[in-house]
């Protein structure tokens, strides 16, 4: 049996993952085309962090999890993607690698209260609108600290490095 602090571990490195993933895939010049890309990816780190707390789910259940979160904090969600949107319109090619923050930003903030989200499941409780916008406010702060750490190319090649592990269009 998986213990606590393993499932705590394993969870992190998840999270860290896609959130990689998502940002470098960000540097994709299309505008607007990001939330198609990243939305996908995000609920495969939804299956995934589900396997970790011992929770099967289908891809679908997974997608229905990452609606759900993103309509409890969607707001945020939509004006990140939309400032995203605006500045790949503004700067087709730079605004790929200034965006990256912003993506692992998100992703990172989705996946922590994922985490949350299966961790009150495996307890027999769910998590409150309220709770679910802590979480995610907590998350995009430490996810802040965490992408100054990384340089875009650094990005880039963790995005590579991970999508090689898989295949994305599962």
């Amino acid at each position: 049996m998986t213990t606590l602090s393993n499932t705590s571990a394993a969870s992190k490195d998840i999270i860290f993952k896609y959130s990689a993933i998502c940002a470098g895939v960000a540097v994709q010049p299309i505008p607007f085309a990001d939330i198609f890309i990243l939305t996908p990816i995000q609920a495969l780190m939804g299956k995934e962090l589900a396997n970790a707390h011992g929770i099967k789910l289908t891809e679908q259940e997974s997608k229905d999890v990452v609606k759900e979160i993103i309509g409890v904090i969607g707001l945020g969600i939509v004006a990140q993607n939309c400032a995203i949107g605006l500045y790949k319109v503004g700067l087709p090619f730079l605004a790929g690698f200034t965006t990256i923050p912003l993506v692992f930003g998100l992703t990172y903030g989705i996946g922590h209260v994922m985490k949350h989200y299966f961790e009150a499941k495996q307890n027999g409780r769910e998590l409150s609108q309220s709770e679910m916008k802590a979480l995610y406010v907590e998350a995009k702060a430490n996810a802040k600290a965490e992408s100054n750490k990384l340089s875009p190319n650094e990005y880039k090649e963790l995005g590579k490095k991970h999508a090689q592990n898989f295949n994305l269009a599962r």
